[in-house]
């Protein structure tokens, strides 16, 4: 189905280089950020919790500088993009086929796949059941789902950082938490774990309108409600060349899972940050644009 430009609930001010669309995938619609000419080589942004598609703002215009038509969809249950309400509705099953369908709607060729933290989690699955759509892969902060499923069971360590997914399984009250005193609790979960100034106050009044979207909280919870439903995949190798960057700063995911995730590809390569928090291609942008289009450049060994 052809993208339309959808009436906004609420004003967003974006670069003149910046343009936004609704895409009909998979029974939903997401919106989508996208900067570049469409006919150059796509390059696909998958943001994470609590974010949205424009958090890759300084990425996306850096590649569309390069020469690619960079793309950064606000994934289901995330700002203006389609909320179902059921639990099941956010399992991998149904975020990637989300990500399959767009990508099939953008390009009849490959795509170099960006993911992080729960976006990180969506590209590791795209890998795994859709690699005939990825180029290269690219990972930041988000270990191989085998790696985080035994380090979440055999590490108290990460457990303890991860506390915040059991509190997540309870009904209505994190919402509720989330919500109260103008999403206090979940703005200091972004500002309080990453550099200080990293997030402007533009930056977080945005973040909020998408927050404030109805429904929006409850499903985007959902999705750690949903990990529960989905199967333990992912036990073969990964083909897809792949770039993992850690920022070893994290205060939420232990930088010990990181080579144990880039053991699990066949062409894998991984690159430590070692100042940068979980919200690296926030704190260190240059850095991180520079060592994925290095990677982008490469030619992977035959």
């Amino acid at each position: 189905m052809p993208a339309y430009i959808p009436k906004p609930p609420f004003a967003v001010r974006l670069p003149m280089t910046l343009t936004q669309k609704i895409y009909a995938v998979n029974n939903v619609q997401l919106q989508v950020t996208t900067a570049g000419a469409a006919n150059q080589p796509l390059l696909l942004f998958l943001h994470g919790f609590p974010e949205i598609g424009l958090s890759w703002r300084q990425q996306l215009l850096f590649f569309a500088e390069q020469g690619f038509y960079a793309v950064a969809p606000d994934q289901r249950g995330y700002n203006r993009s389609s909320k179902p309400q059921k639990v099941k509705a956010y399992t991998l099953t149904h975020l990637t086929a989300d990500i399959a369908a767009l990508i099939r709607q953008l390009t009849t060729g490959q795509v170099y796949l960006v993911g992080h933290d729960w976006g990180g989690a969506v590209a590791w699955a795209m890998a795994q059941h859709y690699p005939e759509l990825i180029h290269k892969l690219i990972i930041l902060n988000m270990p191989h789902p085998v790696v985080l499923h035994e380090h979440l069971k055999n590490s108290g360590r990460q457990r303890l950082r991860s506390w915040y997914v059991g509190f997540f399984q309870v009904p209505f009250l994190p919402e509720w938490l989330c919500r109260a005193f103008h999403f206090k609790i979940l703005e200091s979960s972004v500002v309080q774990t990453a550099w200080p100034h990293t997030f402007s106050r533009q930056t977080l009044a945005l973040y909020k309108k998408a927050w404030q979207q109805p429904g929006a909280l409850r499903s985007m919870i959902n999705w750690y409600r949903a990990y529960k439903y989905d199967p333990l995949t992912g036990k073969d190798k990964i083909n897809v060349p792949t770039l993992l960057i850690w920022g070893k700063q994290d205060k939420f995911l232990s930088a010990a899972m990181a080579q144990p995730s880039i053991d699990q590809c066949r062409d894998g390569r991984l690159e430590f940050l070692d100042k940068a928090t979980h919200w690296l291609h926030h704190e260190q942008p240059d850095v991180v644009n520079n060592l994925i289009l290095d990677f982008i450049k490469t030619e992977s060994p035959a």
